[in-house]
């Protein structure tokens, strides 16, 4: 759920453009990084959730215990990797954000620290 809050903030007011230029920019500092950042792992997230949700599903029909111990293996990896991920995104959105002059950002500043925040709470629920 978390995951899918951020790409939605990012996706959907993470770009803005200038009256005058009809170019989108990044609301971030002007850096396409922080938002391609934030919507990659946003995405890839949400898909490994559905993923390890249907083994979760799966997983008491599954009787070879080998097979049972590297799909745990690989939810705990995973997991650990999307941590560090997330801390990484939270602290390049936070930093990004931080050096955004004001009157750069017109509308999106509410999901810019929506997309912050929910970074951060993926930490932990990662």
């Amino acid at each position: 759920l978390f995951a899918l809050i951020v790409f939605a903030c990012l996706v959907g007011d993470g770009y803005m453009s200038r009256p005058e230029d009809p170019r989108l920019f990044c609301i971030f500092n002007h850096n396409e990084d922080a938002c391609r950042y934030g919507i990659g792992i946003g995405i890839l997230a949400f898909l490994a959730c559905i993923f390890f949700f249907m083994v979760d599903v799966y997983f008491p029909q599954i009787s070879n215990t080998t097979d049972r111990k590297y799909l745990v293996l690989a939810d705990l990896g995973f997991s650990g990797l999307w941590t560090f991920l997330w801390f990484i995104g939270f602290c390049f959105l936070t930093n990004q954000w931080s050096w955004t002059r004001a009157e750069d950002v017109y509308i999106g500043a509410d999901s810019a620290r929506a997309a912050i925040t929910f970074s951060f709470f993926s930490i932990f629920s990662w």
